[in-house]
């Protein structure tokens, strides 16, 4: 074996000698585990088993019952509502039906409780068009019952004057009936002349279509805070109306600022912190920086002394500086 291995490799006798034995010990190498480990025994799991069983009903045993509590809030019980048979449709007079009546007809059970609250606050129903603005009445139910309803389709002009004029609010109601006492909210002016921002109270500039009372309040209250407009164009800074640019047009068409007017300024160097936070330019985080900045380098002299605090860009220091007030 060896002479053929070196014939067919070239090996020498030490190469080939070397290589059998390196042979041998790889063979050995794959059978010895099989050799060497020991035969394991046959597992056999009933012993756990049982003592698992044990173990579960020595638990159960333990185990005790959960008390139950009476609940502190019984369970309401509704009686079903019975139910109502439909009626053939027929001619029949409104002011004489029943909510059952009603219900008959195909009207839901709420919408004619509804009408006939309604028709009790009326005193009676005159016209078809009086039921139609019963609130939650469907349009489809409506058109199917209208051609039965013994009245009118309108009510005569006369009475038709004094039902708007008593009920002005009757068919924007949600609940359904007529607002008596309600007034008509006052028409704003068509052709209105500018007036001055910084003098106008909330009466004048709810007179702008499309200001309200909220609207208005957070012009005046944000024009306080701000020591008072110095051009049309802070109206958009407002937060309420940065998404209504339409009103912001609104508010610059019908308002002025003086060119003479002086705003109120902020005395930078004696100002408390609460009163520097609370100008629209300043703000919590910046009004800290100022107070801390003159402690420790002392009053500002100019406002480009305010350029070494470095979170106060140059663009709010442009806006602020008319407001400011150097002592």
């Amino acid at each position: 074996m060896q002479r053929s291995l070196r014939r067919y490799f070239g090996f020498s006798r030490r190469e080939t000698s070397g290589f059998v034995i390196l042979l041998v010990l790889l063979v050995m190498w794959l059978f010895l585990p099989a050799v060497v480990r020991p035969k394991l025994t046959e597992y056999n799991p009933a012993a756990d088993q049982a003592q698992l069983n044990a173990w579960a009903t020595e638990l159960a045993a333990q185990r005790q019952a959960r008390p139950t509590f009476a609940s502190r809030y019984p369970r309401r019980s509704y009686s079903a509502r019975p139910h109502v048979p439909q009626v053939a449709l027929a001619p029949f007079n409104p002011n004489q039906l029943t909510a059952t009546d009603w219900e008959a007809r195909g009207l839901p059970y709420y919408v004619a409780q509804r009408i006939v609250r309604f028709r009790e606050v009326l005193g009676g129903f005159k016209a078809k068009e009086q039921i139609r603005r019963t609130y939650g009445l469907p349009d489809s139910v409506y058109t199917r019952l209208a051609p039965f309803i013994q009245l009118p389709d309108q009510l005569p002009p006369h009475e038709a004057r004094q039902y708007a004029s008593r009920y002005p609010t009757a068919e924007s109601n949600k609940a359904g009936f007529p607002a008596t006492g309600a007034a008509r909210p006052a028409r704003k002016p068509a052709h209105l002349a500018a007036f001055d921002l910084n003098q106008a109270d909330t009466t004048q500039l709810m007179q702008i279509r499309g200001i309200g009372r909220g609207y208005a309040r957070r012009v005046v209250e944000y024009r306080q805070r701000l020591g008072g407009f110095l051009q049309e164009d802070q109206l958009g800074e407002i937060y309420s109306l940065r998404d209504a640019p339409d009103l912001v047009d609104s508010l610059r068409k019908y308002t002025f600022v003086a060119p003479s007017y002086a705003p109120a300024a902020v005395a930078i160097n004696t100002s408390s912190f609460e009163l520097l936070q609370g100008h629209p330019y300043i703000g919590k985080r910046l009004a800290r920086v100022i107070v801390a900045f003159r402690q420790q380098h002392g009053p500002f002299k100019q406002a480009a002394d305010l350029r070494q605090i470095r979170i106060l860009d140059a663009t709010t220091l442009e806006k602020l500086q008319p407001y400011l007030r150097f002592e």
